[in-house]
């Protein structure tokens, strides 16, 4: 809201610009702006992920000293989700509407089978081409940050046209990573076994919607939001940034934690290639984590946040 009453717009050109040179993006909570229309409609975020085809949501979850959470087992796990497909592209049809009510018939004479007027319908599409795509970055991901396995996660038991399609390409692309040890769960099984053995899972490669559910699961294992970086990643750019959204309340109150913010930092050095500085950075925040009773922002603000971690950097 600040930039649009700048510049007139919620994304200035020259926020695209510099994104477009420099490649990377550290980006803040936004909150939507009322007045927003065209292009930046949905969100200033969605806007981005599709400027720049940021097909790759990748989301850690690592369970740090002193966080606040029902478990006690081992977790740094990243959910690698593919960005651009499945049920979140919005083909979307009304029951008792006259559009339905035709795809309903083209569905009956494709597949023999007779549904009566009345069914809401969502397409779920999904491709080789961009499974392929998501799986290779998955490994690629691996490979270049020392993790040892990927698996797969899908329903492909039951729904052979679209998961099976997702689960066959990446094992066609594991096959050119024989370094990285590689598996496949269902969806079901994926959500029982990473609360009961979350060890077990290294990298999680999946589809559109699954990576939205097993991220936030994972995210809940380790104690919420407060240490939740993301990132979303393409050919073309990179932008980091954090799964919560703005805390407007606390605008000028240094009353807000900035821990997930700071680890978006960190994900970003490691993009970077600046490997050293990311893991200072992330031993830092542990640390201070750690001293200060891991994510209770309610006894520490951004300002004293940012001392600490500092403080353990030295």
């Amino acid at each position: 809201m600040e930039a649009e009453e700048k510049s007139g717009v919620p994304l200035p050109d020259s926020t695209l610009a510099s994104l477009r040179k420099t490649k990377v993006a550290l980006k803040g909570p936004l909150s939507p702006s009322p007045k927003a229309a065209g292009p930046f409609q949905k969100s200033v975020g969605v806007y981005l992920r599709q400027e720049f085809d940021l097909f790759a949501s990748v989301r850690p979850a690592k369970l740090y000293p002193g966080a606040t959470t029902l478990f006690t087992a081992p977790l740094d796990v990243v959910v690698v989700r593919e960005n651009t497909e499945d049920l979140y592209m919005g083909f979307e049809f009304e029951a008792n509407r006259r559009e339905t009510d035709l795809v309903l018939e083209a569905m009956q004479k494709a597949g023999g089978r007779r549904l009566k007027p009345g069914y809401g319908l969502s397409v779920k599409p999904i491709s080789k081409e961009a499974s392929r795509r998501i799986v290779d970055f998955a490994f690629d991901y691996a490979a270049r940050m020392g993790r040892k396995r990927v698996t797969a996660v899908h329903k492909a038991n039951l729904m052979k046209a679209t998961d099976g399609l997702f689960l066959q390409a990446a094992k066609e692309v594991a096959k050119g990573y024989p370094q990285i040890s590689f598996d496949d769960k269902l969806i079901d099984s994926a959500c029982m076994q990473l609360v009961t053995q979350p060890g077990q899972f290294d990298v999680i490669v999946t589809t559109n919607l699954y990576g939205d559910i097993l991220s936030d699961l994972t995210v809940g294992i380790a104690g919420g939001l407060a240490t939740a970086p993301a990132a979303n990643v393409g050919e073309k750019a990179a932008i980091f940034e954090t799964l919560h959204g703005p805390a407007m309340k606390s605008k000028g109150k240094n009353t807000a934690n900035p821990t997930a913010m700071i680890l978006a930092g960190v994900l970003m050095l490691r993009h970077l290639g600046e490997r050293e500085a990311a893991d200072r950075l992330e031993f830092a925040v542990s640390a201070m984590l750690g001293q200060r009773g891991g994510q209770d922002s309610r006894t520490l603000g951004p300002n004293q946040t940012a001392d600490a971690v500092m403080a353990a950097l030295q």
